[in-house]
Formats: structure tokens, sequence, C-alpha cells
């Protein structure tokens, strides 16, 4: 059996790329954490912190305006999203988590922008906390991570 002709995909390679990371003001002692992690990677790829810009905001449920600015502005390659949605007593959890994903994917699919998803939906405290920097990992360096490839990845698509 043949292998594939070509595979495509990107490299984790953030040199000359330009990125907005989009970060929730709400849950901060976890969202914060995730930030930290994001732009942690994004140096450790290479990105220069002059081709970095954060651009906070309110809560989970604004980030998708935020992301759809930065993507239409066509001054980044890739945006990141982070943010904390933890489950309460009541569905707003429901809501604000499912619209959130949703808008920035809708984003991503409008504009063509790749967009790093690390806005986190978890039911407890204790699991946004091991997901931001703890035993599960950060979160925000991986969308980070996620956010560099695939900005390669479409530059490669485009030569």
């Amino acid at each position: 059996m043949a292998g594939p002709s070509k595979t495509l995909q990107g490299e984790r390679n953030a040199v000359g790329l330009r990125f907005a990371v989009v970060a929730a003001q709400f849950n901060a002692h976890v969202v914060d954490r995730l930030l930290d992690g994001a732009l942690r990677a994004l140096a450790e790829e290479g990105a220069l912190s002059d081709n970095v810009h954060v651009i906070r905001v309110p809560g989970a449920f604004e980030i998708p305006v935020a992301v759809k600015r930065a993507a239409t502005d066509r001054s980044y390659d890739a945006v990141i999203a982070l943010g904390a949605v933890i489950r309460g007593e009541t569905p707003h959890f429901d809501y604000v988590a499912g619209e959130c994903a949703r808008g920035i994917m809708q984003v991503m699919l409008d504009t063509g922008v790749p967009v790093g998803f690390g806005v986190l939906t978890c039911d407890t405290l204790a699991q946004a906390q091991a997901r931001a920097g703890g035993a599960a990992g950060n979160k925000g360096a991986d969308a980070a991570r996620a956010a560099v490839e695939m900005a390669g990845f479409l530059q490669r698509l485009a030569t």
C-alpha cells in the first residue's frame, strides 16, 4: 500500500507572524495564567513581543466580537482566544460557553483567519486551574501553538 503523495501541515514557527490575543477579564485568576502560557509559547515559537497584541474584554461572551475585529483588521496572521467559563447553578454556563465557541468558529469560517481556542469550559474551578498551568497543562499555550501552526499552514497553502 502506497503512502500519501504529499502531506501539508503547518510548522511551529512564529518568526515574522503577528498575533492578537483576546483574553477575558472575568475569572482573571484563571485567564491570566492562560495568557501567561500563551505569551510564553508564542515567544518560544519565535514571535517578537512587538508582534503580539493583547486585547482584554469583559468576559467570554464578548470574545467573539473582539476576535472578529482582530481577524477582519487583517493586521494579524492568527488570533488566540482565552477565557474561562465555569459551570454554576444556572444554565448561564451553557449559553455563554456554547455561544462563545460558535462565535469563534464563525469568525474563522467567515474570515479564513485561524483562531486558537483557549476558552476553558469546566465544571469546577479545580478543573479550570488544572488546565491553566496545573496538572493538565496550559491550554493557553496549546491554543497559541495551534494558532502558530495554522497560520503557517495557511501561508504554505497560499504559495
